[in-house]
């Protein structure tokens, strides 16, 4: 992990898309042209400073006692996408019967606050390791660089490019990086890599986008608690986060899923209201108690930095969430998963969120490594297989996000099911024999385990 693939994007001049955001009596105004910035994108050492630091482990016994990777019976799925305004959206808003409100009981201390502040150094040498400019304008972040959606956007831009870096060093192959606009404010940067020579499909996906919203989704936030008052019917809104879905090929690597976001909202006295949401988790198909235990841990001290009880309480909330009840079943092995954390304050609250983020590089990529050339056979691929199809029905079912994106008009369905597999199979009546590792799986999915 010592060297860096170089990312080369051409030099561009942004719109100043977000000039005119919503502050105190403001509502969303058409984009005006600004002062453009020209950049020469390279690869910032930084990600190579602190991926020195991740943690390997060391190889466990292979899975299998031949090479395969025979795709029997796949079925096609989903294209290469990424996230649209809908998807990014429905992320913030279709959680109406979230478990439990997140409470922060301790506070950062000022000399962590000021160092942290302080690494998040200048905004122009930053992007330039970004895998694409950012979302907002660069001279509209310089000028709101205190801002805390300024600070969030540097941060999930940094998160994406982070774990493109690292999984390209992995695979050897290229992330496609395609940005979308919305018309009625922001847009995205959809980062996919597709039939790599380790990930089958990968996706890391960023979204800023911001307007007004709309009836529906106002009486789901109240539904949650959320007691919003707007101008003429109208609430403006800020909405961004970064979201990966990752499937490998060899059934022996995990898949794994996080999504970090930030929503901001005004209301008709001009206060505002935010909060946070996200998690980490992971989805193997196979039981590995070594690797169970890296991931949790890892989130765990993470979430130790800031409260001794989140690591307990979201791990549970995440058990929870990715539950798919047809099945009785959880999609995965869990991680954390957390909503609505808005207290006691934003510095607080945004620097527990960033040491989450920066966990999604050391807690996977050694389980990768560990995996990488590890055999597999025929029938532990039709098994990954099969434990994709629940991937697929829990997303397809239960997941809010892409619920409420479906069910949005003009919205862009191929980058609302980027999450899905490439391939993916259904067996009618499937069982696997007692006393097999596929059996065991299945016994950890019907009862989740405290790994940690």
């Amino acid at each position: 992990m010592a060297s860096i693939i170089r990312c080369s994007v051409k030099r561009r001049c942004l719109l100043s898309r977000l000039k005119n955001l919503p502050g105190a009596g403001d509502s969303p105004l058409p984009s005006s042209p600004s002062r453009c910035v020209s950049l020469t994108w390279l690869p910032s050492p930084r990600w190579s400073s602190r991926g020195a630091g991740v943690r390997f482990m060391s190889h466990g016994t292979a899975g299998g006692s031949s090479a395969g990777g025979t795709r029997r019976g796949a079925v096609a799925l989903g294209g290469a996408a990424a996230l649209t305004a809908a998807a990014a959206v429905a992320g913030f808003l279709a959680n109406a019967n979230h478990f439990q409100r997140a409470e922060m009981a301790t506070s950062v201390s000022p000399a962590l606050a000021k160092e942290e502040k302080e690494q998040e150094g200048d905004i122009l040498e930053r992007c330039r390791g970004f895998m694409s400019p950012p979302v907002t304008d660069i001279s509209v972040l310089q000028q709101m660089k205190g801002e805390m959606r300024t600070r969030m956007e540097m941060l999930i831009m940094e998160t994406q490019a982070d774990f493109c870096r690292a999984l390209e060093e992995v695979d050897g192959g290229t992330f496609k990086v395609d940005r979308w606009d919305r018309k009625e404010g922001g847009g995205g940067i959809s980062c996919v890599m597709q039939d790599g020579k380790v990930f089958e499909k990968a996706g890391v996906n960023v979204s800023v986008v911001f307007g007004n919203l709309t009836e529906e989704a106002a009486k789901q936030m109240r539904s949650r608690g959320k007691v919003l008052k707007g101008k003429d019917g109208k609430l403006p809104f800020c909405a961004m986060g970064v979201s990966s879905v990752i499937h490998p090929k060899n059934p022996h690597i995990p898949t794994v899923h996080f999504n970090y976001r930030y929503f901001e909202i005004e209301e008709e006295d001009g206060n505002k209201q935010w909060w946070f949401g996200g998690g980490t988790d992971l989805t193997p198909v196979y039981i590995n108690k070594e690797d169970a235990f890296h991931f949790h841990n890892t989130l765990k001290e993470a979430c130790d930095k800031h409260h001794s009880q989140y690591y307990t309480d979201f791990k549970k909330w995440c058990d929870r969430y990715f539950y798919i009840r047809h099945r009785g079943e959880t999609r995965g092995i869990g991680g954390i998963f957390f909503d609505d954390l808005d207290s006691p304050s934003q510095e607080e609250a945004f620097s527990f969120v960033k040491s989450c983020a920066r966990t999604v590089v050391p807690c996977y990529l050694p389980i990768v490594y560990k995996h990488l050339s590890d055999s597999f056979t025929d029938e532990e691929k039709d098994w990954q297989q099969v434990r994709r199809g629940r991937y697929v029905e829990f997303n397809l079912v239960y997941d809010r996000g892409v619920k409420f994106g479906l069910a949005t008009p003009g919205s862009r369905i191929e980058s609302i099911l980027m999450s899905l597999p490439l391939t993916a199979r259904w067996e009618y009546m499937h069982e696997p024999a007692k006393g097999t590792q596929e059996a065991e799986m299945l016994e950890v999915l019907k009862n989740p385990k405290e790994w940690v």
